[in-house]
């Protein structure tokens, strides 16, 4: 059951027609707060050389600027989206933007590489307090079918086109104004969002009997990934048979196996496993997680690469980004219409074959190459992304109950974020160790640089193409149909206490 503001007549999941025009509203102004979230991921990746001359980061640890945000933002999401649930969504929502936006003015104050990382963390915090919010929002606003799929459509291009587009306005950013304008930037939106937050956004919730919400599941599954992302990127220097990183590994193995042994245990589990019951729900986050990895561990090599290798700036280097996000754009509009009327299994197969083949394109891109002639192909094709981001969050929330649509929206994007601070630390590990192989043998340089950034992304490409067969194998049309029928059947029961 779920509670309604009186001032919003479409929250709830039913949409009275006089709300249409107030659910785009409030969609508008949830789909900016996600933009933003989304583009904090890797806005920063093309200001890190001048974060890291400024700051003094050594240049392994460059990547925490990056992973430190995931980290938090991926592990928090499911307490996120339980909160949301039962605190109030909107009330949930608008918290996480506050501390969303506080974060981000430190940030834009850190005079210290220590002091940012932290920061960064605090700001993932509040962002997988932000998504699962609007998100579950917008799952309420819009009833299951062609509308919900429009909006979730419209959702999955803007967290593709942010992603492209944020570093693109970091680059940019970086150039003229300083890499601290990065963070004063979300500050300006992030305020102006929540003065309208309250006006246009509706407030639901779960009215259930307790409230509980697995703290311990949380930490668990955070600091599991924190050491594992540590033990990775530690491994080049330490060695991979070290005791050092096989204690650091085997840490984050137990503390795994814990979290899945709560969550069986616990009487409100932050991750009901009775979810992956649905095959849909299971295999879309597989694949998310999947393209979380390839994707963002390809951008955060690709920037590496132009800047170390080829020697363009901050701007260039956003640029240069672009072309992949000009493509998603322009993919989002046939994607949904393909969802619909074919299938999103086959739509999910050929946004991975695509972004699949395009990373692996750019392991041709030589030391001494040009833009046009030996990326801009590969960038191209791989902005059929949008192909997989989209029926990726359709598939994930189809036949998810009201009950659930919190921790299922949070879920989601917690596969990606982490997929995606596990693809960076891999890359960038892979990258490390080849490069140093390299300079042994006694490479230049730049050709060493070279050879460890295209090892890295044939990690990336086969990565995404991973995916293919667990969407051809988990993710059917009869499925969907399944599951789509259950979850309206439930509608009209009254969802028990967990």
């Amino acid at each position: 059951m779920t509670t309604v503001d009186a001032d919003n007549p479409f929250a709830g999941g039913k949409a009275a027609p006089s709300g249409h025009v107030h659910q785009w509203r409030a969609f508008s102004l949830l789909a900016v707060a996600y933009f933003m979230t989304a583009a904090d991921m890797l806005i920063v990746n093309v200001a890190l050389p001048t974060i890291g001359r400024e700051l003094h980061f050594a240049q392994a640890d460059l990547q925490w600027v990056v992973t430190a945000y995931a980290l938090t933002f991926g592990g928090f999401l499911l307490l996120g989206g339980r909160a949301a649930d039962l605190l109030g969504r909107r009330r949930v929502f608008t918290a996480g933007l506050t501390l969303f936006t506080a974060a981000s003015l430190a940030c834009a104050l850190a005079t210290s590489g220590i002091f940012l990382v932290i920061m960064r963390g605090v700001q993932g915090l509040g962002a997988a307090m932000v998504l699962p919010a609007a998100l579950s929002i917008v799952m309420n606003m819009f009833p299951e079918g062609a509308e919900r799929n429009k909006a979730l459509g419209l959702w999955g291009a803007t967290g593709a086109s942010g992603a492209t587009v944020g570093v693109l306005a970091g680059g940019a950013i970086t150039r003229y104004a300083g890499w601290p304008y990065i963070f004063y930037l979300n500050v300006i939106v992030g305020g102006a969002a929540l003065l309208l937050t309250r006006r246009v956004v509706p407030e639901s919730r779960l009215r259930i009997a307790q409230r509980r919400y697995d703290p311990i599941g949380a930490i668990a599954v955070t600091t599991a990934l924190v050491i594992m992302v540590y033990g990775i990127s530690q491994a080049p220097t330490a060695g991979w048979t070290a005791t050092r990183t096989l204690a650091l590994l085997a840490t984050s193995a137990a503390l795994l196996a814990a979290f899945v042994a709560i969550e069986a245990r616990a009487q409100a589990p932050l991750l009901p496993l009775r979810l992956f019951r649905l095959s849909t729900l299971a295999g879309s986050n597989a694949v998310g997680f999947l393209l979380g990895a390839g994707f963002y561990g390809y951008i955060f090599i690709g920037t590496l690469y132009m800047q170390q290798v080829l020697g363009y700036s901050a701007l260039n280097t956003g640029l240069a980004w672009l072309t992949v996000g000009l493509t998603g754009v322009a993919l989002a509009g046939p994607a949904q219409v393909l969802v619909t009327r074919t299938s999103v299994t086959l739509v999910m197969a050929a946004g991975l074959t695509l972004t699949g083949a395009g990373i692996l394109w750019a392991t041709q891109a030589p030391a001494h190459g040009s833009f046009w002639a030996d990326l801009a192909g590969p960038f191209f094709l791989t902005g059929a992304v949008t192909w997989i981001f989209i029926p990726v969050s359709i598939g994930a929330l189809v036949g998810v109950t009201e009950r659930d649509a919190g921790v299922a929206s949070g879920l989601i994007d917690s596969s990606q974020q982490l997929g995606g601070a596990i693809g960076i630390a891999i890359a960038s590990t892979v990258a490390a160790t080849r490069t140093s192989g390299l300079r042994t043998q006694g490479h230049a340089i730049v050709g060493a640089f070279t050879g460890g950034f295209h090892t890295a992304l044939w990690v990336c490409g086969l990565i995404a193409l991973a995916g293919i067969p667990i969407a051809l194998l988990l993710i059917r049309r009869t499925g969907i149909t399944q599951a789509t029928a259950v979850s309206q059947s439930q509608v009209q029961e009254p969802a028990p206490a967990d």
